[in-house]
C-alpha cells in the first residue's frame, strides 16, 4: 500500500483517538491530580524552576523519607506550562493529554508498520487508540506521565532502527538521538528506560537476523561445552555495547537521584509486599494474570486496586492459581511458537510484541522492588502496545482464512471498546463520580470508601461523609487513616467527644515501639497526623494546652522533620504566652522545610505578638515570596501595610486585597478591609459599598455593621443607619457603642424617646458605671420634662465621673431651669420645693420590658442607600470630619470628630491539622489560631468650644468622652463639646412660657465604638 494510503490510515487513527476522548475535556481534577497539580507548588511561576528537578512528581523533595521517589521532572514541567497559560482550568490539561495520546497512536502506527502489514498495523493502532484500559492514563491528568513517556519510548525505538539499517555500518547520530530519547522518556516516567531493552532485542532478532531457535541451540551448546561463533557483526556489537553502557549509566543516575533509598509504603498500599513466603510469590504471580485479563477483557475497571481489593493467595489450593497458570502458559506458548515456527517474520512479530508487552511492565511487576499499588490500570498503557500488536497480527491470520468473520469480529470489538472508553470517561468527571464507580465493582477497598467520604466532605456534606468513613472502618478495621477521617468528620460536626475517641482509636493502632528498632522507620508518615489532629482537638480546651503540647512533642520525637507538628505546636505555645519558644519551634521547622510559606507566616505572627511589626511584615512578605497566593499572608500583610500610614504602601495593600477578592469574592473580611482602605482615602461612597457587601455576605458581621451605620450617620443619613444598628444589637446585644449611636438616632431623628431609653438602660445593665449611657439617659429625662429625675440622674453621673466638666455644666443648666419654674409647675416636673431627692439607682438599673427592646423601625422610618461608587483607596493621615446633626429646635448643639486609629491584628491559621488518607488529599498544611496583641488606645483630641446662641439666651454643647474599648487597632469617633449658660436679659412671662414649650434636646452624638479590624 502506498504512502498516501498510509497517510489516510494514520488520519483515521488520529481522528478515532481524539473522538474517543473528546468528552474527557469536561472532566475536572480528581484523585492524584489534586496532589500532583492543585497542591503542587512546583507548578507555580513563583517557585524556582530548578525545584522541578529536585522534587518528586508530587512536589516533595526526593531526599525526604515521605517522598514517593517518582522522579518525573519533564512531566511536571508540562504541568507547569499548562499552569502558566491557564492556571487551574482543567480543560487545558485534559486537552494536552488527548493530543499526546493522538501523538502516541500515530507513532505506534508507524512502529507497527515496521513489523506488520499495513492493514494489520492499522487494526493494531485502532485497537490501541480505543482500548478502555487507557482511560486512566489519558483522562486522568497525572496519566500524562504514561503518554509522554510512551511518546519518547516509541521515538527512541524508531530512531534506533535508523542507526542500524546495515549490519556493517552504524548511524551514530541516530544512535545518540535514540539514547537521548530514552533519557527523555525516563525523565517523564521511570519505565522509559526499558526502551533500551527493546532496542537490544530489535538489534539481535531483526538487524542481526538471529532466530529464536539459534538462541536455544546456542544455550544448549554452551552447556555441552562446545564453542559457538557469533553470527552478528562487529558493528552490532558496538551498538549493543553503547546501549548497554547507556542503560547502566541511566540506572546509576536514577539510583543517585533516589538517594539509594526505596520509597516507604504501608501494607495497605501493597499487602503482598509485607506477606511471607509463599504468599508473596503466589500473589505477585496472580497479579500478572490480573493485568493480562484487563488487557483481554477490560471490564470492571477501577481507579484504585489497593487494600482488600485482591485478597492475598496464601495456599496452592486457591482456585485463583489456575488463572496464574493460564497466563504464564499463554506467554510460554507464544515463546515456544516463536522458537519453533518456520516463519522468521512470525517469530520476529511474536518476540517484539512480547518484548513491548512485558519489558515496560517489569518496573511495576514487584519483581525487582515493591511498588505502592496492587494493580494500576495506567501502567498498562505502554505494555498494551505489544498486546495490541499481537491481536492485530492474530486478526491478520484470521482474515486470511475468513475475511467476513474477521471483519465482523473486528468491528464488534472496536465498537465495544470505543463505547466503553467514551462512557468510562464520564466516571472521571469529579471525585465523587470516580470513587463511586470504583465501589460499584469493588466493595472490599476501604480506601474507596474513604475517598468517597473525602469528596462529600469537600462539599460540606459531613453526615454523608461520616457514613462512608464508618463503612471504611467496617471494611478495614485496622486502617488508621479511616479512624482519623472519622475523627475529623466528628470534629466538623461539633461532636468533640466522639472525635477524640476516634483519634484515640487510631492512635492505639499505631505500631508499638520495640527495643533496638527505629520507631520512625516503622510508621507511615501520614499516620503521624493522628497526633496532630488529636492535639488540635484537645487544644480547643484552654485547660488542656499542656496535654496538646505533649502530643506534638511526641510526634516530633518520632519524626524530627515533621513540620506540621512544629507549626501546630507553635500555635499552642503562643496560646501559652511562650512566644520566644514558639519562635524557636518555627525556626527549627524552617531548618527542615525552608520553602514552606506557612512557617514564614507563623513567624510573622510570633513577631507581631512580640510587638515587632516591621519584622512581622518581613516574614509575611517572605511567605508571599514562596506562595503569592497565600491567603492569610495576603490579607494580614495588607492590613499591616495599611497601618504604616503611607500612601504607596496602601496601594500595595489594596492590590493584595483585590487579589484575594478575585480568588474568593465571598470573603466578607476582604470586603471589610477594602472598606477600611476606602475610609482612609476619604472615599465614603466606595467604603459604603464594601461594607454593604461584607454585611450581605455575613449578616452578623459586627465590625462591618457598626462601621456602615457610622458611615451613614456621618453622611447625614441616620434613618438609613438605624436598621443596621438594630441588626447589630440583635446579633450583638452587648455592643455598647452601637447602642449609644442607636439611642442618639432615636432621640435626634426618629423622636422615639422610649426606644432611646431602652438603649441606654441596656448599656447600664452591661456596665452600670458607663457615663455615656447614664448621661444620655439623663437627656431622655430632660426631653420628657422630668427635670427633677434628670437632676438626680446628672448628680449620679457627676458622682461617678467628677472629672467630667460637661456633666457638671449640664447639671447646672437643668438646675437653672428648675429654679425658674413656678411653684405650681414643680410637681409636674418631678421636683419638690425643698430640694431634689437623692438619686434612685433603679432609674438606670431597671430591666426594660422585652417588647421595649430596640427594634427595627417601620419601613416608613427607614431609608435604604443606593449603590456606592468605585472601590476605595487609602489616606495618609487620620481624618477629621464633623457630624452636625442638630435639629431645628435643639437646645444643645452637638459636634463630632472622626479620628482614625489605624491598626489591626492579622488573621492566623487555625491549627486543625486535618489530614486525609494516603495522597488522596494532601496534607492540608494549618497554622496558629487567633491571638490579639495589645495596642495603645489613641488619646481623644483636645476640647473645642463652639458657642451658639439659642432661644432664651441658652446655648451649650454636649461633650462626650471616649469609652473604654476591648478591641485593638481601633478607629474611634468622639464628640467634643462645651456648654455656656447665658441668662435671659428679660424674664418676661411670654418668653418664659415659650421656653417651657421648647423641646430641650441634648443631642448625643456618640463617640463611635472601636472600628475593630476583626480577624478570624
Amino acid at each position: 500500500m502506498g504512502v498516501p494510503a498510509r497517510g489516510a490510515l494514520a488520519a483515521v487513527v488520529a481522528a478515532t483517538a481524539f473522538a474517543c476522548y473528546l468528552n474527557s475535556l469536561g472532566c475536572g481534577f480528581v484523585f492524584d491530580d489534586i496532589s500532583a497539580i492543585k497542591d503542587n507548588r512546583d507548578l507555580r511561576p513563583h517557585t524556582p524552576l530548578k525545584n522541578v528537578f529536585f522534587n518528586d512528581f508530587w512536589g516533595t523533595p526526593m531526599h525526604k523519607e515521605q517522598s514517593h521517589k517518582s522522579y518525573r521532572p519533564l512531566c511536571v514541567l508540562t504541568f507547569r506550562w499548562n499552569y502558566m497559560i491557564h492556571q487551574l482550568d482543567p480543560m487545558g490539561y485534559h486537552l494536552l493529554n488527548v493530543i499526546l495520546h493522538v501523538g502516541v497512536c500515530l507513532l505506534y502506527f508507524r512502529t507497527c508498520l515496521m513489523f506488520l502489514p499495513d492493514v494489520a498495523s492499522f487494526v493494531s493502532a485502532l485497537l490501541f487508540a480505543v482500548h478502555p484500559i487507557h482511560t486512566e492514563a489519558v483522562t486522568g491528568v497525572v496519566g500524562r506521565a504514561e503518554t509522554l513517556s510512551s511518546l519518547f519510548y516509541l521515538a527512541a525505538l524508531i530512531t534506533y532502527t535508523k542507526c542500524c539499517r546495515s549490519k556493517r555500518s552504524t548511524g551514530w547520530r541516530s544512535l545518540i538521538m535514540s539514547m537521548f530519547f530514552v533519557f527523555i522518556a525516563m525523565l517523564c516516567k521511570e519505565q522509559g528506560i526499558t526502551a533500551t531493552a527493546v532496542c537490544v532485542l530489535y538489534e539481535i532478532f531483526v538487524v542481526q537476523r538471529v532466530r529464536a531457535l539459534d538462541i536455544v541451540l546456542a544455550v544448549k551448546s554452551a552447556f555441552d561445552g562446545k564453542k559457538i561463533s557469533p553470527t552478528w557483526s562487529s558493528e552490532g556489537t558496538k551498538r549493543l555495547t553503547a546501549v548497554t553502557l547507556v542503560t547502566f549509566s541511566l540506572l546509576i543516575l536514577r539510583l543517585h537521584v533516589m538517594g539509594s533509598k526505596l520509597p516507604v509504603f504501608t501494607r495497605f498500599d501493597n499487602p503482598a509486599s509485607v506477606a511471607s513466603t509463599p504468599t508473596r510469590q503466589l500473589t505477585y504471580n496472580y497479579l500478572a494474570a490480573v493485568n493480562l485479563r484487563l488487557l483481554f477483557l477490560p471490564i470492571d475497571l477501577c481507579c484504585d486496586w489497593t487494600m482488600g481489593t485482591i485478597p492475598l493467595i496464601e495456599t496452592l489450593l486457591d482456585v485463583r492459581n489456575v488463572a496464574t497458570l493460564a497466563a504464564h502458559s499463554t506467554v510460554i506458548g507464544l515463546l515456544v511458537t516463536a522458537v519453533l515456527t518456520r516463519s522468521r517474520q512470525t517469530s520476529i512479530i511474536i518476540i517484539m510484541s512480547l518484548a513491548m508487552m512485558i519489558l515496560p511492565f517489569l518496573p511495576a511487576s514487584n519483581l525487582f522492588f515493591p511498588v505502592g499499588f496492587v494493580v494500576a490500570e495506567r501502567v498498562l498503557y505502554a505494555p498494551s502496545m505489544g498486546f495490541c500488536m499481537l491481536v492485530g497480527y492474530g486478526w491478520h491470520i484470521l482474515c486470511e482464512k475468513s475475511k467476513k468473520i474477521s471483519v465482523i469480529l473486528l468491528l464488534s470489538l472496536l465498537l465495544a471498546h470505543a463505547t466503553k472508553t467514551y462512557v468510562r470517561n464520564y466516571d472521571w468527571l469529579d471525585e465523587y463520580q470516580i470513587f463511586m464507580s470504583g465501589l460499584k465493582v469493588n466493595d472490599r477497598n476501604a480506601k474507596l470508601f474513604n475517598n468517597v467520604g473525602h469528596a462529600l466532605e469537600s462539599q460540606g456534606r459531613f453526615k454523608e461523609a461520616l457514613n462512608f468513613f464508618n463503612m471504611a472502618v467496617q471494611v478495614q478495621g485496622d486502617d488508621i487513616g479511616a479512624h482519623i477521617n472519622v475523627g475529623r468528620t466528628y470534629n466538623h460536626l461539633k461532636m468533640f467527644k466522639e472525635a477524640e475517641d476516634a483519634y484515640l482509636k487510631a492512635k492505639s493502632l499505631l505500631p508499638k515501639a520495640k527495643p533496638g528498632e527505629s520507631y520512625q522507620a516503622r510508621i507511615a508518615p501520614n499516620h503521624l497526623n493522628v497526633f496532630v489532629n488529636l492535639a488540635n482537638l484537645i487544644a480547643k480546651n484552654a485547660t488542656r494546652l499542656e496535654e496538646a503540647d505533649l502530643l506534638y512533642r511526641q510526634a516530633i520525637s518520632m519524626r524530627a522533620d515533621y513540620t506540621l507538628a512544629y507549626i501546630n505546636r507553635g500555635d499552642v505555645l503562643i496560646k501559652l504566652n511562650r512566644t520566644k519558644e514558639a519562635q524557636e519551634v518555627y525556626e527549627r521547622a524552617l531548618f527542615y522545610d525552608s520553602n514552606n510559606p506557612d512557617i514564614y507566616y507563623n513567624l510573622g505572627v510570633v513577631f507581631l505578638e512580640q510587638g515587632k511589626a516591621s519584622q512581622a511584615l518581613a516574614y509575611l512578605d517572605k511567605a508571599l515570596e514562596f506562595d503569592p497566593e497565600h491567603e492569610q499572608a495576603l490579607l494580614n500583610s495588607a492590613i499591616l501595610l495599611q497601618e504604616l500610614g503611607r500612601a504607596e504602601l496602601r496601594k500595595v495593600a489594596r492590590e493584595r486585597l483585590l487579589k484575594l477578592l478575585r480568588k474568593d469574592s465571598n470573603n466578607e473580611r476582604v470586603h471589610f478591609n477594602l472598606g477600611m482602605l476606602a475610609m482612609d482615602d476619604h472615599d465614603s461612597e466606595s467604603a459604603e459599598r464594601w461594607f454593604r457587601n461584607a454585611v450581605a455576605l455575613k449578616e452578623d458581621f459586627r465590625s462591618a455593621l457598626f462601621n456602615l451605620a457610622l458611615l451613614l450617620a456621618d453622611e447625614q443619613r441616620p434613618l438609613e443607619a438605624a436598621p443596621f444598628l438594630n441588626q447589630l444589637v440583635r446579633f450583638h446585644p452587648d455592643h455598647v457603642k452601637g447602642l449609644i449611636l442607636l439611642g442618639d438616632i432615636y432621640i435626634n431623628n426618629i423622636k422615639d424617646l422610649d426606644a432611646a431609653e431602652n438603649c441606654y438602660r441596656r448599656i447600664l445593665q452591661l456596665d452600670p458605671t458607663n457615663i455615656q449611657g447614664l448621661h444620655n439617659l439623663c437627656v431622655v429625662m430632660v426631653e420628657r420634662g422630668k427635670l427633677g429625675l434628670a437632676a438626680q440622674c446628672l448628680e449620679r453621673a457627676a458622682a461617678l465621673a467628677p472629672q467630667q466638666d460637661y456633666v457638671h455644666r449640664h447639671l447646672a443648666i437643668v438646675r437653672a431651669r428648675i429654679s425658674r419654674l413656678p411653684k405650681e409647675e414643680l410637681a409636674a416636673a418631678g421636683v419638690s420645693e425643698e430640694d431634689v431627692e437623692r438619686f434612685d439607682e433603679s432609674l438606670w438599673m431597671e430591666q426594660p420590658d422585652e417588647e421595649q427592646q430596640p427594634q427595627s423601625q417601620p419601613l416608613h422610618q427607614q431609608q435604604t442607600l443606593s449603590g456606592a461608587g468605585d472601590s476605595g483607596a487609602a489616606v495618609d493621615d487620620p481624618t477629621s470630619e464633623q457630624f452636625l446633626g442638630k435639629p431645628d429646635n435643639s437646645v444643645f448643639l452637638n459636634h463630632a470628630v472622626v479620628h482614625n486609629h489605624l491598626g489591626s491584628k492579622p488573621q492566623q491559621k487555625q491549627g486543625s491539622g486535618d489530614t486525609v488518607n494516603a495522597r488522596r488529599a494532601p496534607v492540608n498544611i494549618k497554622g496558629p489560631s487567633k491571638h490579639q496583641p495589645s495596642a495603645q488606645q489613641q488619646q481623644p483630641p483636645p476640647q473645642q468650644h463652639h458657642p451658639d446662641s439659642v432661644v432664651d439666651g441658652l446655648s451649650s454643647m454636649l461633650k462626650q468622652q471616649p469609652s473604654a474599648t476591648s478591641g485593638v487597632f481601633d478607629r474611634t469617633i468622639s464628640a467634643d463639646a462645651t456648654a455656656e449658660l447665658e441668662l435671659a436679659q428679660k424674664r418676661a412671662a411670654s418668653a418664659r412660657s415659650k421656653l417651657e414649650q421648647q423641646q430641650m434636646l441634648i443631642a448625643n452624638r456618640s463617640q463611635a465604638a472601636a472600628i475593630t479590624r476583626s480577624k478570624v
